[in-house]
């Protein structure tokens, strides 16, 4: 049966060179008085130090400082394991830096791992990463010169399981596991009624408890037994060793950013139904039209899963033109339905229908019943292969981008065709570009793989990039210049942007649909 401790006394249970195991993804689920007392017992007594943090997601909201910032203290981390760095960005410095060791996996494949680890296996077997820069034959994972020096090598190569190449992920034994969630009963049975989305806090529980680890749970309240109804339990208190009651439950913070005053939404957990009326268009601009440009993509009754950053603004220009129901939006978080969040809300869902677990939602795209995936474009080579890790020597993330991407049947990226101090506007009909970017995106050879394109050809899939000024499709000749914006001078601002040879096809590249620039 679970204890109720204080988060005092729960900092004092973890040890030098502990492996921490993390249910967050932004600053859903981190649990953050308990990692406020462990942060005051270390800056105190100098413990625990040496410390591993392992996530799945990232924990952090892109600022400074922010969640895993309070484990940065000198000594006090000393390795990190997640799928997605540039959420805390002092621990994107750090390992940047040399300062401490850092591994990137794919999203999917830890909550592969969790589930292997708590049935008794040492790691999980995937096709995800395959080529990239995951890959041990590339570098592993591993982030910096330190990781390479004097890290283990956490991913082996499987030339030939039953005829096929796999790549094998392990991590290192988790022996304490943190989460956060609603409301416990006296016997440790939690609910996360308030949480907007479900992390796979059962199988972390699972596998640290298969360690003979401690599972420590941060809740706003404690009830009696059986007020909770069983359907609503995701950890039963067979798994948790101590509970923390929150001090300050209000200060809970729903995902990246608090979403109202009160720092809950009823509208991301079901429990009210906000009016999309409420939402404001967009203004016409780059954006809206590359949203626009991707809806055309769209065919009734897809399946089609939002990535981080630009894409979330695509159900937004949905909801506006009444498309809304045309296709079933997703996100990797595991929402179905209703209209997936803006910016830093990333992985809510208003009016969500379905909630599943983060973990098992990946079968979902792994198992290849994936529409489309819509992402953010970052770096593309003449291959089509795409970075979102390493970019202009910053550490990214990959998330759940390396399944996605390898799955989706109908890849689409959406983003600026260059980057940083780009301006632009859409007048008289026509995309005007004021401000190059300093940056190209569209470069000769990614620094580092995230996505293989050849891989997903492979599979038949469709592969499109989209940007404010042209529309590029790989298939089997290389990448097509297909579409160009009214307005755009194809030489000056697209192929002198551009470091490699784009394919004209015969007759020229059409011009994209003149009611994509209009209000």
């Amino acid at each position: 049966m679970a204890q109720i401790i204080t988060a005092k006394e729960a900092a004092n249970l973890i040890n030098d060179g502990d492996v921490i195991v993390t249910g967050v993804d932004g600053l859903t689920g981190w649990p953050q008085e308990i990692v406020d007392a462990i942060e005051e017992r270390f800056l105190r007594e100098g413990h625990p130090k040496n410390i591993t943090s392992i996530r799945a997601s990232g924990g952090g909201n892109f600022t400074s400082p922010t969640a895993e910032s309070q484990y940065l203290h000198e000594g006090m981390m000393t390795k990190s394991i997640s799928s997605f760095v540039s959420v805390c960005p002092d621990l994107a410095k750090k390992i940047t830096d040399n300062k401490i060791m850092g591994w990137m996996l794919p999203l999917g494949v830890f909550y592969q791992m969790y589930r292997e680890i708590g049935r008794g296996m040492n790691g999980a077997m995937s096709k995800v990463g395959l080529g990239t820069f995951m890959d041990p034959r590339n570098d592993g994972g591993k982030l910096n010169q330190l990781t390479m020096d004097k890290g283990e090598d956490l991913v082996k190569y499987v030339p030939d399981f039953m005829g096929e190449e796999y790549l094998y992920y392990t991590l290192p034994k988790l022996n304490i596991g943190l989460m956060r969630a609603t409301t416990a009963d006296k016997h440790g049975n939690i609910s996360c009624e308030k949480e907007p989305i479900n992390i796979g806090l059962l199988s972390q529980a699972q596998a640290v408890k298969a360690n003979g680890g401690k599972v420590i749970c941060q809740v706003e309240k404690i009830v009696e037994v059986n007020e909770i109804h069983p359907r609503m339990v995701k950890v039963p208190g067979i798994y948790i060793d101590y509970i923390v009651v929150a001090e300050k439950p209000g200060e809970i913070m729903q995902n990246w950013i608090r979403s109202n005053k009160e720092g809950y939404n009823p509208a991301f957990t079901g429990e009210a139904i906000a009016e999309l009326e409420e939402i404001k268009p967009m203004p016409l601009n780059d954006v809206k039209v590359m949203c626009r440009r991707a809806i055309k993509e769209f065919k009734p009754g897809y399946i089609i899963n939002f990535g981080i950053g630009m894409p979330t603004s695509i159900p937004n220009v949905l909801n506006e033109m009444g498309q809304s129901d045309m296709v079933t939006m997703i996100t990797e978080t595991g929402c179905i339905g209703g209209v997936p969040a803006l910016g830093k809300d990333f992985g809510c869902s208003w009016n969500v229908e379905a909630l599943c677990d983060h973990g098992d939602h990946f079968s979902l795209f792994d198992g290849g019943n994936l529409d489309a995936g819509i992402f953010g474009l970052s770096e593309v080579d003449e291959k089509g292969n795409v970075n979102t890790s390493h970019l202009n020597g910053k550490i990214g993330g990959v998330g759940g981008f390396a399944n996605i991407s390898l799955s989706s049947k109908h890849l689409i990226f959406i983003g600026t065709f260059t980057a940083v101090g780009i301006k632009t506007k859409v007048e008289n009909g026509k995309m005007i570009i004021v401000n190059e970017g300093k940056f190209k995106k569209f470069i000769k050879k990614c620094d580092k793989t995230t996505f293989v394109a050849e891989e997903s050809l492979k599979k038949g899939n469709d592969i499109v990039f989209i940007t404010e000024r042209c529309v590029i499709r790989r298939d089997k000749r290389g990448m097509v210049l297909e579409e160009v914006a009214p307005g755009i001078d194809i030489q000056t601002q697209i192929l002198d942007q551009c470091e490699f040879k784009l394919i004209i096809p015969d007759g020229g590249p059409k011009l994209m649909a003149p009611e994509l620039f209009k209000e």
